[in-house]
């Protein structure tokens, strides 16, 4: 009896639903590809703390000194390989939890801003401050906030030390006490009259 060739009984096995079309492995390679490069976006110490094999630890750090683009390319299309012996779930939600924590951190600091903003431009906005954050050196921060508007800065230039320090201790402020945020209620910026 005659053996049929080999791709035509693959062909008839992805007609059958057995075997994943091309399409779909090719899919299923550019998101592992894609999650190595995710991988190798993060810090090192979270990328230490997986449990991945050590070729695709190795092809990390070799993607990371590659300095031309053809040569990054090339690598992150072997980490792509690699990934396929990997469980990718457990990667995804390391790569999900660190750029969740960036969010959080930039939100935090856009809150930051918003209230520094609100406390140079009106003297009721100091008083939500307090209400907000009671623990606030109310003097030195009124020290601040007058020494920020007196600050004018030429087009272009950098803002004042009192404009930064504020910032600062506006920022510490609200990493001391996150539960007050949540209870604190802000304007929705987007609607300033």
């Amino acid at each position: 009896m005659p053996r049929e060739p080999r791709h035509a009984s693959n062909r008839q096995a992805a007609i059958d639903g057995e075997l994943p079309s091309r399409n779909q492995l090719k899919k299923q390679m550019q998101d592992l590809q894609e999650l190595g490069e995710a991988l190798a976006g993060l810090p090192a110490d979270r990328l230490a703390a997986l449990k991945i094999e050590e070729r695709l630890r190795d092809a990390i750090a070799e993607l990371h000194r590659t300095r031309s683009f053809e040569g990054k390319r090339r690598q992150i299309q072997y980490i792509g390989k690699l990934m396929k012996f990997e469980d990718p779930q457990p990667l995804r939600e390391a790569v999900a939890s660190y750029r969740v924590g960036s969010a959080k951190d930039t939100l935090a600091l856009h809150q930051a801003e918003y209230w520094r903003d609100q406390l140079l431009a009106d003297d009721e906005a100091l008083a939500n401050w307090v209400k907000a954050y009671p623990q606030t050196d109310v003097q030195e921060m009124r020290s601040l906030v007058r020494s920020a508007r007196k600050e004018v800065p030429e087009p272009g230039a950098r803002r004042g030390r009192a404009f930064r320090d504020l910032f600062q201790m506006v920022k510490n402020h609200m990493q001391d006490m996150p539960e007050a945020d949540a209870n604190a209620t802000l304007p929705d910026p987007s609607h300033d009259d």
